[in-house]
């Protein structure tokens, strides 16, 4: 079925074109090279899979609650407005948050593909390309695997929102390299891999949390591979090209936070906005999980070294300054343990099968 169909809101257009100036560069340096990006490089190779045949599309999924996540994660659980709702409008809502949520992951990850695509492009070094060469693969995977989630099993999903439809312009359009990595790999990347690791982590639902294991096990690779690159460039800029990405970074995290309202979805329910928002806006919950976006963006952007005032000030009033010492690395190879748990419990599983 079309796309198109199972939009909740109406799409304008069916292509979304943004103009941008691209440098091309060629290098004729193939040796001596970052060794760190070359077993990276070696390391994407080999971690390769295919979305068809290590998920189990056979597995059931709740069409009311695709998820099979708690009210209690809605944002508007325990108001007078989600008192008033019957049975059939809490699972309305919990379809359609889920599916807005699943969207954006999937419009999210063909951003991804566009911009790693760029990289391969634009960086000037042969190892990031070789290794970019690795992501752009495994983002058309993770568009695929998204994809088929939301077609075959959720039968609904939402337009890309405006506010992630700006950022990825702004990192698309940007003919600097390193732009493309700072937006990409280390903004947009380190916040959907919070945002993973949530259903990862929380959701019932065997192949929701797999799909999500499985692409958070690339997602590490890839900001660590944006972490390497500025790491080793940034120390090069002056002080007014920092400044400029310092305040880049402010504005996108705070553009990231400030819309995580899921809007579309309460419009489209047509239930009442301003109560909605305002319900969004006082929930625990999402004041937590707000916070919990950063948790990979905080360190990786101070590694890099765009840790200037104005970076620390913005993260001190969002009050996630104290990730600033969180453990990129033991993260990092803690999503690759959990991606490798998920195939043995399906290989123990599948094992019993056949001997039953």
């Amino acid at each position: 079925m079309s796309t198109t169909y199972i939009y909740r809101l109406p799409v304008e257009q069916t292509q979304w074109k943004v103009d941008g100036e691209t440098t091309t560069s060629f290098t004729w340096e193939y040796e001596d090279g970052s060794e760190e990006l070359l077993r990276l490089y070696s390391k994407g190779k080999k971690q390769q899979w295919d979305a068809a045949e290590r998920l189990d599309w056979t597995l059931d999924v709740d069409p009311d609650n695709p998820m099979g996540t708690p009210d209690q994660v809605v944002a508007i659980y325990g108001t007078p407005l989600w008192n008033r709702l019957g049975e059939r409008d809490r699972a309305n809502v919990r379809r359609n948050l889920q599916a807005h949520t699943l969207s954006q992951f999937m419009h999210g990850e063909q951003g991804a593909l566009m911009a790693t695509a760029k990289i391969v492009q634009t960086v000037p070094s042969y190892e990031a390309k070789f290794y970019a060469a690795t992501q752009v693969m495994d983002e058309a995977r993770h568009v695929e695997a998204y994809s088929r989630l939301l077609h075959e099993k959720v039968k609904l999903a939402y337009p890309i929102t405006p506010s992630l439809a700006k950022l990825l312009e702004a990192t698309l359009t940007d003919r600097r390299w390193d732009m493309t990595y700072l937006g990409m790999q280390i903004l947009i990347e380190g916040l959907a891999l919070a945002a993973f690791q949530r259903i990862r982590d929380s959701s019932p639902n065997p192949l929701c949390a797999a799909v999500n294991a499985y692409v958070m096990q690339d997602e590490a690779r890839h900001v660590a591979f944006g972490r390497l690159a500025l790491r080793e460039y940034y120390p090069q800029l002056t002080d007014a090209e920092r400044d400029e990405r310092e305040e880049f970074v402010v504005e996108a995290c705070y553009m990231m936070r400030d819309r995580f309202n899921q809007r579309e979805v309460w419009e489209n329910l047509g239930l009442p906005l301003a109560e909605c928002l305002e319900a969004v806006e006082h929930s625990d919950m999402m004041k937590q999980f707000r916070r919990r976006l950063f948790t990979r963006i905080v360190p990786t952007v101070k590694d890099i070294g765009l840790w200037g005032v104005r970076v620390r000030k913005a993260y001190e009033d969002m009050g996630v300054l104290e990730f600033a010492d969180v453990d990129t690395a033991a993260l990092l190879e803690n999503d690759n343990r959990v991606a490798e748990e998920f195939d043995a419990k399906r290989f123990v599983k599948r094992q019993l099968g056949n001997a039953g």
